[in-house]
């Protein structure tokens, strides 16, 4: 953990909601009367406003991507190794802003947020949304903050969809589009997996068919399964043998069905976890937005004539060990890129870390962040 007084941590920060009384038009065909986004900042807006960066979360994140907070010290931004003073995002020279979308459970608008129409919480009845309106959420809390264009933006996973959408939906508004650990479509297996993790929780006797509020329950064995799975994904069998192996957690094979391998300890470990803080509901809802994100769809599967909107230049990144998004698939990306005459920078690691090698400290990766920012003209 960075203390405070670190010099290259942004310190104690402060979470900050920006309420929007204007309906949003969700691509679904539902409306949103009225939102909040969750949203934290680091660094300063210089005069120009040109050195904002978005910073876009991935699953299970949120707004709270550098720093802690005062009253909770231990709390440490989920990016913190990428932003802060001297880092490869240097908030000496940009103003950070994390965001937190709206379905999330982490305080801006989502299933669990009051309903005005009803005075309840929403539960099921708050909308599916997609990649394409968190983007239209966040150029509102660009045009709250008073920026007209984003110097970058930059995310991996589901975070980097967002940061691949902002060149589509505001291609005027971007300049810089850096894409980590991400595809432009899922495969038919990576849906699999989500819908395997959607059943865990809307199987589980205490979902009440997304009203579990109401009930004063927490859907919480669904919850676990569905963390177990995509945990699984997320790392690499590499990195899985070299930290777990074949290692027993007790002395001998139990021969029953309590935990025998130190694996099966970590994933019941982090499926307990996940159970204590994230909403069922949300889970649902950003697994679907996982699944719809397919730019190319509105142009017969063509991607480079999906992209040929985008203005941005791009550095795209991705990590061989990687088998849920894996480097072809961000190949794919630049190849279509290059096909419409955009500036493309690709890197691709061997870093043992699977998908979320894109957190993890790698001297290569942050040196790479490092130049592309420091080349970014203000």
């Amino acid at each position: 953990m960075n203390a405070p007084h670190d010099p290259s941590s942004v310190g104690a920060v402060v979470a900050q909601k920006a309420s929007f009384d204007s309906p949003l038009a969700l691509r679904g065909g539902a409306t949103l009367p009225s939102f909040e986004i969750a949203y934290e900042t680091y660094g300063e807006l210089n005069a120009a406003r040109s050195n904002a960066v978005l910073v876009c979360h991935a699953l299970n994140a949120s707004h709270h991507v550098a720093g802690t907070y005062a009253d909770d010290p231990d709390n440490v931004g989920w990016w913190d190794n990428l932003v802060g003073p001297g880092k490869p995002l240097d908030t000496r020279r940009f103003f950070v802003v994390g965001n937190n979308y709206i379905g999330s459970c982490f305080g801006s608008t989502g299933p669990a947020s009051v309903n005005p129409a009803t005075g309840r919480p929403w539960g099921a009845d708050f909308p599916v949304v997609t990649v394409e309106d968190w983007v239209a959420a966040q150029a509102r809390l660009a045009d709250h903050l008073g920026i007209e264009r984003f110097a970058a933006a930059i995310g991996g996973s589901l975070g980097a969809m967002q940061a691949l959408q902002w060149t589509l939906s505001y291609p005027e508004r971007i300049r810089h589009s850096i894409v980590i650990a991400a595809t432009p479509k899922l495969t038919a297996q990576n849906i699999a997996f989500n819908e395997v993790a959607r059943a865990a929780i809307l199987t589980d006797p205490d979902f009440h068919g997304g009203h579990y509020y109401d009930k004063g329950v927490v859907p919480a064995r669904g919850l676990r399964i569905a963390r177990m799975i995509g945990h699984i994904t997320y790392l690499s069998n590499d990195a899985m043998m070299e930290k777990f192996g074949r290692q027993l957690r007790r002395a001998a094979l139990g021969f029953d069905f309590d935990i025998d391998f130190e694996i099966e300890s970590y994933l019941r470990y982090q499926g307990d976890k996940f159970s204590t803080y994230f909403d069922a509901n949300t889970y649902l809802r950003i697994t679907k937005a996982l699944d719809y994100y397919d730019p190319a769809a509105d142009f017969g599967g063509d991607l480079a004539a999906a992209l040929a909107r985008a203005r941005a230049a791009f550095l795209v990144v991705s990590f061989k060990s990687d088998w849920r998004f894996p480097p072809d698939r961000s190949r794919e990306l630049v190849k279509a890129l290059l096909e419409n005459r955009r500036i493309v920078s690709y890197l691709e690691l061997g870093s043992p870390g699977g998908h979320d090698a894109f957190l993890l400290d790698d001297a290569r990766y942050h040196a790479a962040l490092r130049a592309y920012f420091d080349n970014i003209e203000l």
